[in-house]
């Protein structure tokens, strides 16, 4: 059996323009005052301890500026047939996993004052209305795409499929994620939510402790396994809140190997790429979601701060700013896996089948908000000052600025303008799911 990272994430395609990106390499001391990048880089040599999760403080005038223009892509990029959003701006798809980013985002901007009760009710009730009526694949889960004005079942292109595509594990177990933190922080919500979660065959998705995708090819339907390390244990953790079996996946030790990257001992799955048919990013992505959505547990601490470090290490070693995940991007292939390690390798770019695009290489607009808010270290800080002026009033954040070129990477996308707002509500509220 095959085993997959997921399908549902990269398979949106639009095509944007390339503006120049500006902005100082510079940071902030402790006291606020700016710092050269050499001086950042020799401040930085000495912090080699394991990273501990930063405070809680109040909210700043920038962070309140970067959460009002993360909102704004959503009310550009909200259908009012349906409620949902738009994966990509402009374009009428997205899938259960940026749906999830979706609820997470609007219960992070109520509670940090962006919008109202008022309107925090009506996008819920009409988002949980729009949900109740999704058509599923094969009667038991949700597919992978839909149409956001229509809500029919498509494929990666935007094109009806009567039958659907499929489901992926992990994008559903994102949606269970962000409807927890309704059920936490709006509990009035809870009898509707459970009706709903009752029409979907959710023990569906997991298999003796494994998540479980469905992939519909021609007239065959296979169920293979979904997840690498840090996307499965985020994904386990989601499911596990909704009484799943995912015993096997909650914790990453059975894969887990280290390699070493710039001297940091970095977590890499040790399922190989080659055999198991499957690209074994390690980046950004799962780790901050756990960290802003759940929490990091003993395991994930672990982890999370190496993945950091790594990158950190990056920057110290060769001047570079460096912040990867996965992201969207504004030329062929549209959405690309910018690595700590994958597929064997330090700092390789990938696409879905692993195809190498190093010179795509994205400084994460996501990733810098996220592991600011999380660790608010003088880098993080450096690299906030750097990206400050990318966001556009008008249409939200960009995906960030292309390593090699320097250009803005003008993908504008709700993944990217959600973990934006999950992110500064971290800083003032802590994980969605605790506080």
């Amino acid at each position: 059996m095959p085993f997959k990272l997921s399908e549902s994430r990269s398979g949106l395609v639009f095509m944007t323009g390339l503006l120049v990106a500006a902005g100082a390499s510079v940071g902030l001391d402790q006291g606020g005052r700016l710092l050269s990048q050499a001086q950042t880089l020799a401040s930085l040599q000495s912090a080699k301890e394991e990273l501990a999760v930063a405070p809680r403080r109040a909210l700043t005038p920038d962070d309140l500026t970067a959460a009002t223009i993360a909102w704004t892509y959503i009310q550009a990029n909200t259908r009012p047939e349906t409620g949902l959003v738009d994966s990509v701006a402009g374009f009428p798809s997205t899938t259960l996993w940026d749906q999830g980013s979706y609820v997470l985002a609007m219960l992070s901007a109520y509670r940090i004052g962006l919008i109202n009760r008022a309107e925090l009710d009506f996008r819920l009730e009409q988002f949980l209305n729009t949900f109740e009526r999704l058509p599923l694949f094969d009667g038991k889960l949700p597919n992978k795409v839909y149409h956001t004005e229509t809500l029919a079942m498509v494929d990666y292109q935007n094109n009806a499929v009567e039958d659907g595509i499929g489901w992926s594990a992990l994008d559903v177990a994102r949606i269970l994620s962000a409807l927890r933190a309704v059920e936490r922080i709006e509990p009035k919500y809870g009898p509707q939510i459970r009706q709903l979660l009752g029409r979907w065959q959710l023990d569906a998705m997991t298999k003796g402790g494994q998540l479980v995708g469905a992939l519909k090819e021609g007239d065959e339907v296979t169920y293979p396994q979904e997840g690498r390390i840090g996307y499965e244990q985020y994904a386990a953790r989601a499911s596990a809140l909704w009484g799943l079996d995912v015993l096997g996946v909650i914790s990453a030790r059975p894969v887990l190997k280290w390699e070493d990257v710039l001297e940091v001992q970095v977590p890499v799955d040790k399922r190989d790429h080659s055999i198991f048919r499957a690209i074994t990013p390690i980046l950004s992505e799962p780790f901050i979601l756990q960290g802003l959505e759940l929490g990091l547990d003993s395991e994930t601490a672990l982890l999370a701060s190496r993945v950091y470090r790594a990158q950190e290490a990056r920057y110290l070693a060769t001047g570079t700013l460096t912040m990867v995940s996965e992201d969207h991007v504004d030329q062929d292939p549209y959405f690309l896996y910018s690595a700590v390690h994958s597929n064997g390798d330090a700092w390789a770019v990938v696409n879905e089948n692993g195809k190498r695009y190093d010179e795509l290489r994205t400084l994460s607009v996501k990733s810098i908000f996220a592991w600011d808010a999380l660790y608010q270290t003088e880098y993080t800080a450096l690299l906030r000052t750097h990206i400050n002026d990318l966001g556009d009033p008008e249409k939200g954040w960009p995906a960030g600025i292309y390593e090699t070129s320097g250009a803005v990477n003008e993908a504008y996308s709700l993944n990217t303008n959600a973990i934006v707002l999950e992110a500064i509500h971290n800083i003032a509220f802590g994980p969605l799911w605790q506080s």
